[in-house]
């Protein structure tokens, strides 16, 4: 077993430091695999995840000759973590990511295999520097948009089928982001893997992070990611570069989110996209080999 006692998960590991709003220093926990000259393949997760989610894929990354890195977003995994929920927000997990991937890694020539809010985030990232991006494989997110030209309506209420889910998560008094692996899995984690999921959060103050992120979901109108991601589209209507949909047939969160990817993003026309049988929204989880094995046939045909 490795000496940090997850199994299969990377031992490099470093963090590099980015800026708060309020001029606060947080470390950003990002774990690499595969030969340091490699291809650069960036996996960033969603919740409630962190970097452990991308173990197998990036063994099979590594494997296959590609530097693989997967970066915890902060409040998440073995980043660290800003204690009020006002902490977060869309926008600052676009900059601490960009300010680790562009500014301090200075990935180029990239492959971006993205996830849940991951896909939001990386999206994000690729419209603002597509030119260092080569090709994006996604699975199980969207990128929902709002013309900010249309007026709100009367009622910015939260609505929709996260309304519920996201005022539990709000009100619940203790959040365990590990005890979600069952809602979201279509096979039953083991103690193994609950484990992994647990690690990063020995004390229930260190889990603001997830809960944040559930308050981030797009249950308003007036969500202030919505106009941005809506500029981040004037940008993927035009990228041309290979991006491929990776979804599962058992997903209860984004089941439909590649019908818009597919329809929309250029590079997406003629690709191999697939469904694959047996996953829930944590495919990566529940079709480990599988999920592998499509990423890395696919990454191994981007030029």
């Amino acid at each position: 077993m490795p000496s940090h006692g997850l199994v299969d998960y990377p031992i490099e590991r470093r963090y590099l430091n980015v800026d708060s709003d309020d001029g606060q220093t947080i470390r950003v926990h990002v774990v690499e695999a595969g030969p340091a000259d490699g291809r650069p393949i960036v996996f960033l997760h969603g919740n409630p995840a962190w970097s452990y989610i991308w173990r197998h894929a990036m063994a099979a990354a590594a494997a296959a000759g590609y530097r693989a890195i997967a970066v915890d977003h902060v409040g998440s995994g073995m980043s660290d973590k800003p204690t009020a929920i006002d902490d977060y927000s869309v926008a600052d997990h676009v900059a601490w990511q960009r300010s680790v991937l562009f500014d301090q890694l200075d990935v180029r020539d990239a492959i971006f295999v993205l996830h849940d809010w991951g896909g939001i985030i990386g999206l994000r990232l690729l419209a603002e520097q597509p030119d260092r991006i080569a090709g994006v494989a996604i699975s199980n997110t969207g990128l929902p948009w709002r013309d900010p030209i249309e007026p709100l309506p009367e009622d910015c209420s939260a609505r929709g089928p996260f309304a519920d889910f996201q005022a539990m998560a709000r009100e619940a008094p203790v959040w365990e982001p590990w005890s979600l692996l069952r809602m979201v899995m279509g096979t039953e984690p083991s103690a193994e893997v609950v484990a992994g999921y647990r690690a990063p959060y020995p004390d229930a103050d260190l889990t603001i992070g997830s809960r944040a992120f559930t308050q981030l979901l797009p249950t308003r109108p007036d969500n202030p990611m919505l106009p941005d991601n809506f500029e981040a589209w004037k940008v993927l209507d035009q990228f041309e570069k290979p991006f491929v949909t990776i979804f599962s047939d058992q997903d209860v969160v984004a089941p439909t989110g590649y019908k818009e990817l597919q329809a929309r993003i250029p590079g997406a026309h003629g690709q191999p996209h697939v469904i694959l049988e047996g996953g829930g929204h944590f495919l990566q989880e529940d079709l480990p080999e599988d999920y592998s094995q499509t990423l890395i046939d696919w990454i191994v045909t981007v030029q």
